[in-house]
């Protein structure tokens, strides 16, 4: 079975490389998070290059790789961008269909916050308390029921008086993943009505998010959400870190756990709701579809991803100097996952 599987690749990628005429320009899907990095990379790319300006589209992390696994060819992306690391499922799909070698390349750190509009009063929440406002089913008096909370006093009366309403990303998204782990599946684990259940539920009640129209799923479109929380400052959204940091004249950060969701504590990880970003390369499509190479080159350069890079200006948390210099060299030598 894995000789047939190498084989089939084998005559995949040949049949690709006969076929490389067909596309001039670098194909980009993935996450909404990585999407104004990845564009500003792009836009860089198609100045200082020969080469096409690449195509950016934004599709969620989980939808991305699903476009990146499906096969290779002109027909399929080369490049994938991911606010969450590929998931095993993921590469065993990729494999199946001619897609082995993948390179993995992490290009800095980043937050989710919870934004409100400025003009609304600035919040501070726990983790616990996030959980009770937006999981389906809560602890409540010893059992676990039906999410009965409406307002944010209800939970804590330190809190506003106000309705629970967050617009959120989609199961596709790779914010929503990174969200459930960091923040409702941590803030589960406070409530010993919570841990006392088996696996298979303690994982639904604290991974489900209620659908009762308090949590909205708003897309994949970020810009989208910061206009919503403009027209109701009553609202909170959950969206990257790099999203509040160009949008600070309109909308602001809630604090979490007591710490603000700002650069230096998103680095260091003080900031509790911290995740690393990346984007994947077909291997098989460098040396084909032109410009790949130089593509990456320019990414992880220190004028691209340092900490005094184009790309700091647009919020991305930029990796200790040590570890951009081993993720510069794997990157541009496409070294494949697992080697």
């Amino acid at each position: 079975m894995r000789y047939l599987t190498c084989t089939v690749a084998a005559v995949a990628v040949a049949a690709f490389a006969g076929d490389a005429s067909a596309r001039d320009q670098i194909r980009i899907v993935g996450s909404s998070t990585v999407f104004p990095f990845s564009t500003a990379v792009a836009e860089q790319f198609g100045v200082k290059t020969e080469y096409p300006t690449p195509v950016v589209e934004s599709t969620g992390s989980g939808g991305g790789l699903k476009l990146f696994c499906a096969g290779v060819g002109v027909e399929h992306p080369d490049i994938t961008n991911a606010s969450r690391a590929i998931k095993d499922s993921e590469i065993e799909t990729c494999a199946t269909n001619g897609v082995t070698e993948i390179t993995e390349v992490k290009i800095g750190y980043d937050g989710i916050v919870l934004a409100n509009d400025k003009a609304a009063p600035h919040a501070e929440l726990t983790i616990p308390q996030i959980y009770l406002a937006l999981a389906k089913d809560v602890p409540v008096d010893g059992e676990i029921v039906a999410n009965p909370y409406t307002n944010w006093s209800e939970i804590d009366p330190s809190l506003p008086d106000e309705p629970i309403e967050v617009l959120g990303p989609p199961p596709t998204s790779g914010t929503r993943d990174a969200f459930v782990e960091l923040v409702m599946e941590t803030g589960c684990e406070e409530f010993e009505e919570v841990t006392a259940l088996d696996e298979d539920r303690m994982g639904e009640v604290c991974a489900t998010m209620r659908e009762d129209g308090r949590f909205v799923e708003a897309g994949e479109n970020d810009n989208l959400i910061v206009q919503k929380l403009q027209a109701n400052p009553a609202a909170f959204g959950i969206f990257g870190f790099s999203y509040l940091d160009q949008n600070l004249d309109v909308i602001q950060g809630s604090a979490i756990n007591g710490v603000a969701p700002e650069y230096d504590a998103i680095q260091t990880g003080e900031y509790p709701v911290s995740r690393s970003l990346y984007f994947y390369v077909k291997n098989a499509h460098v040396g084909v579809v032109p410009g790949i190479e130089e593509y990456v080159a320019e990414f992880t350069s220190e004028d691209a991803f340092g900490p005094d890079g184009y790309l700091a200006d647009r919020g991305l948390i930029a990796l200790p100097e040590d570890e951009r210099e081993e993720v510069r060299e794997r990157a541009t030598s496409f070294t494949p996952m697992g080697s």
